[in-house]
């Protein structure tokens, strides 16, 4: 499928909210047409120091420079002919394109988005349905092979989903929370479509995604970069659309961290797995929505004061993740070190952490070249698991410094065993066991250990790994990887996730024909081969979030 029908009927009124908008209309605004610019120019990224001294508003167009790095950096230096020439075409990716091309989901005969899997062996449970983050690695696929309209008409459906009432047991949740996922219902009798969203009311455990309206944002950046297509963000439809998301995460109360609290289940790690708090998946995309909204958002009445309060977010946040979240060797020394009951802003071991409640898996684990962002920090707890996804995104969207990115990389191929095994990634290390198995989980069968959710490898996050593989000039890191994933997932028809230590075997509840297994892996590839497409999901690092104190020194300001 190539794109959608042609289009250029009239436009909606700019002015029209969208609780005024009923479904036909804001379809309607697909109609605008784009402009005419090459694939890989894209708007100017806007410094904090700019916007917060000016709040000068810049839509111009620059040239994404393909260039790979070849040590510490966050740039790109290396041509990306020079990837492409040793780039060898491998069978599985037409295999791929075409079970990809199976899940596309129409609404009025336009694409809207991909079911989450094609598995007809098993209860389709709701994987019949569009998730926002599953179709992510999806749109990134349609993006990078010059199919923008499906990603278009995907942004725009959830958007207008948005404006729903959301109620879950007569509790009204909050006006920019975006769905889960969504469906499509065809009524063969009336000859008619609707759509029915999820927002929580029937998901797993009852919970609200925090993370669907920060994919939203920033997938409506990697289009705009792809495409060069400023028209969409800049309406005034996506405009409020991302103020409500940061009018919720950006709320203030009696909360004294800068991070972002969530509950367990509201991100890719959707059950009960002792994430509570303040989880690196979440504040890492909380991170990289914040950055990407602020070269979105104009700095209209409205946008204005929504950008001065990101400005001064991003700030607090890069250095409360940088400095508390960071483990490495040094670092875990100082902890194990830690005086308890240390009263005043003096104080070293400022969340009174136990350092009796560090695991010994921790001590083996950290090699003394490397680090990487623990899972969870907050008062006399310190989660010290490993987490993929938090980390990536950490690289990606320059949450990590220069230094601290190499480091993670260091890790991975220190790690290598552990952490990619047979089949990349695991989501998480290490697996939760035995009694903490019992009570972090509840019980759950399907989060035994080293299995879904609880030290899975899960093959859509190898898009991930590659993306920051490019970012810190590993590129043979993530050669290697694909090469694992090459030599399983089409022989075992694309399975959701794997278990076992070094996830040697099909997940057991596994869906087949995963959507975003496929989509992970030909985003890998398609990046691999051409690396000015990480543009899309890469932001350098601003010099302006550099902390005032070196990051060992910053545990005993």
């Amino acid at each position: 499928m190539q794109g959608t029908r042609g289009m250029g009927l009239r436009n909606v009124d700019s002015q029209c909210s969208l609780s005024e908008l009923d479904d036909s209309d804001l379809s309607r605004l697909l109609e605008k047409p784009r402009l005419n610019i090459e694939r890989q120019r894209s708007f100017d990224e806007r410094s904090l120091s700019e916007l917060s001294i000016g709040l000068n508003y810049r839509g111009s167009i620059d040239n994404f420079e393909t260039m790979y790095s070849t040590g510490g950096g966050s740039g790109l230096n290396t041509p990306a002919s020079s990837a492409r020439n040793s780039f060898e075409p491998h069978p599985m990716v037409a295999e791929a394109w075409e079970a990809l091309r199976r899940t596309i989901v129409l609404f009025r005969g336009q694409p809207v988005g991909t079911i989450a899997a094609l598995d007809h062996t098993e209860e389709a449970l709701n994987y019949d349905q569009v998730f926002v983050r599953d179709f992510f690695p999806s749109a990134l696929a349609f993006l990078m092979n010059g199919e923008p309209d499906i990603v278009k008409n995907f942004l725009l459906k959830t958007l207008f989903l948005q404006g729903w009432e959301k109620r879950i047991d007569r509790f009204k949740l909050g006006d920019g929370v975006l769905p889960a996922s969504f469906k499509v219902l065809h009524d063969a009798t009336r000859k008619r479509e609707t759509v029915v969203a999820d927002f929580g009311e029937s998901a797993i455990g009852r919970v609200a995604p925090v993370d669907s309206g920060f994919w939203w944002i920033i997938l409506l950046r990697a289009y705009t970069k792809s495409t060069g297509d400023l028209s969409l963000a800049e309406t005034p439809e996506c405009q409020r659309g991302m103020r409500l998301i940061l009018t919720l995460c950006l709320s203030e109360g009696f909360d004294t961290f800068p991070t972002l609290l969530c509950a367990d289940g509201c991100s890719m790690v959707d059950r009960r797995m002792g994430v509570y708090g303040y989880p690196i998946e979440i504040q890492a995309l909380f991170f990289m929505a914040l950055r990407c909204a602020l070269t979105m958002l104009k700095p209209d009445n409205e946008g204005k004061e929504f950008i001065e309060r990101i400005v001064e977010r991003l700030h607090a946040l890069s250095y409360h993740m940088r400095s508390y979240f960071w483990l490495d060797f040094q670092q875990l020394n100082n902890i194990y070190r830690y005086k308890t009951e240390e009263y005043s802003h003096t104080a070293v071991n400022k969340f009174n952490v136990i350092p009796d409640s560090i695991p010994d898996w921790v001590f083996d684990f950290m090699p003394t070249r490397g680090g990487y962002f623990i899972g969870n920090v907050s008062p006399a707890r310190m989660d010290f698991r490993w987490f993929v996804l938090g980390n990536c995104v950490a690289i990606l969207s320059s949450l990590a410094t220069p230094e601290q990115s190499m480091a993670i990389m260091d890790l991975i191929e220190s790690r290598w065993e552990e952490l990619v095994g047979e089949m990349p990634i695991k989501i998480c290390y290490p697996a939760l066991e035995n009694h903490e198995w019992v009570i972090v989980t509840g019980c759950d069968p399907k989060n035994t250990r080293w299995s879904y959710h609880n030290g899975g490898s899960w093959p859509v996050l190898l898009w991930l790994l590659t993306a920051a593989c490019i970012k810190t000039g590993r590129p043979q890191i993530a050669r290697r990887a694909i090469d694992l994933a090459e030599s399983r997932l089409l022989k075992d028809s694309w399975p959701e996730y794997y278990d076992g230590k070094l996830g040697r075997y099909v997940g057991k509840q596994a869906r087949k024909f995963q959507t975003w297994s496929i989509a992970g892996y030909l985003v890998a590839k398609m990046m691999l081969e051409d690396p000015s497409h990480l543009g899309m999901i890469s932001l350098e690092e601003d010099k302006q979030m550099k902390p005032v104190l070196k990051r060992s020194a910053s545990w005993n300001c």
